[in-house]
């Protein structure tokens, strides 16, 4: 029998997403190939410290977002890159674990899509699921993010960029002259809606302009863009292919982190969505031409705003979608002809495969 490769599934972290990262862990050791992979549940509490669990028992409160949390058990770890081994190397006894094949971080959020766990990995010398260390840092910048795509000629919604120096110099009626005076009050580098407002008076501006800062020294104002939510999952390296588009319904107020994990009747998914053809060619067309400009590489979800007159604004990119039982990513796929254990097979092996090609790389003269 051919040895299975060991897969390290790393999630949780210091993110405002944690719990949502350990349910998305879940799916996919659930959803994973065992006669092909070992997963290897590897947890990191909000404190920063990892945790090699067992594949039977490394989630609490699973199937309740709020509450989810890692099994704390006794084996703490850290990665030891090495010259011819990637060891696992138990800092607890000082034991090695094994090696680690490929990594799969479904870490949501600040160290795990911003390209700090896999500037780690790759220095570790492990190929790793999803973006590399580029695509990841610009996907979660929306500062970055929406000035490439701009520069790329993709159509994205109006905004102002703003530290907490920059920001006591406007107020919300002076960008309500330019973005209209409802608009999104948005961290610049965060997901899953956590530290998102809509505002639409001045009490309201400075309120969420406050609980914005909470997460981010930089904050982004955008404008209320009136149109449907269109989603579309992306897959590939050099050649990637998107997957038919699906709306998001909010039957009210606004796609926010309750209404995607905590509330299944907050919204309702159309996957995938009925449009004309020509709208749905012009959705993937942009979808991969985005995550082309931004550098990404394995998977993303692109995000879109459909205008009554048909028009498309890029909102944002993932590069570490959700793979909740009710996220977007994966039911695209599903509804795309890849089932989800044969879309997480793909994932890892297109780490392998981009691994294969920077290891033919030179380092050094």
């Amino acid at each position: 029998m051919k040895k299975r490769l060991r897969v390290a599934i790393i999630f949780g972290g210091k993110s405002a997403e944690h719990e949502i990262s350990i349910i998305s862990a879940k799916n996919v050791i659930d959803a994973i190939d065992k006669e092909k992979y070992e997963p290897i549940p590897i947890g990191i509490d909000k404190g920063g410290t990892w945790y090699l669990n067992d594949e039977s028992k490394f989630i609490l409160e699973s199937n309740n977002p709020k509450l989810a949390k890692i099994y704390k058990v006794d084996i703490k770890v850290a990665l030891v890159p090495t010259n011819n081994s990637n060891e696992l190397v138990s800092i607890t006894d000082n034991k090695n674990k094994g090696k680690i094949d490929v990594a799969f971080p479904i870490l949501h959020g600040t160290y795990g899509e911003d390209g700090s766990i896999q500037g780690l990995l790759r220095m570790a010398n492990i190929p790793y699921v999803g973006a590399d260390v580029l695509g990841s840092a610009v996907g979660m910048d929306k500062d970055v993010l929406k000035r490439l795509l701009r520069d790329a000629g993709i159509p994205t919604p109006i905004f102002e960029v703003f530290d907490r120096r920059t920001i006591k110099n406007t107020g919300f009626d002076k960008l309500a002259e330019k973005l209209g005076k409802t608009m999104f009050i948005k961290p610049a580098n965060l997901g899953s809606s956590v530290g998102i407002s809509k505002v639409d008076n001045k009490e309201e501006f400075e309120e969420a302009v406050l609980n914005a800062f909470k997460y981010d020294k930089k904050i982004i104002i955008e404008e209320a863009v009136k149109g449907r939510e269109i989603e579309c999952s992306v897959l590939g390296n050099e050649e990637p292919i998107a997957s038919l588009p699906g709306e998001i319904v909010v039957n009210s107020g606004f796609y926010s982190y309750e209404t995607k994990y905590l509330d299944e009747e907050a919204a309702r998914l159309e996957v995938p969505v009925k449009l004309p053809e020509e709208t749905v060619k012009k959705v993937q067309k942009c979808a991969v031409k985005t995550f082309k400009v931004l550098c990404c590489s394995g998977m993303a979800r692109v995000d879109f705003f459909l205008r009554d007159n048909n028009e498309i604004l890029v909102n944002e990119i993932n590069t570490i979608p959700g793979f909740t039982k009710i996220s977007m990513y994966p039911k695209l796929w599903e509804a795309s002809g890849i089932p989800y254990s044969e879309l997480i097979d793909r994932l890892i092996q297109l780490a392998i495969n981009r691994f294969s090609k920077e290891q033919s790389l030179k380092t050094h003269l």
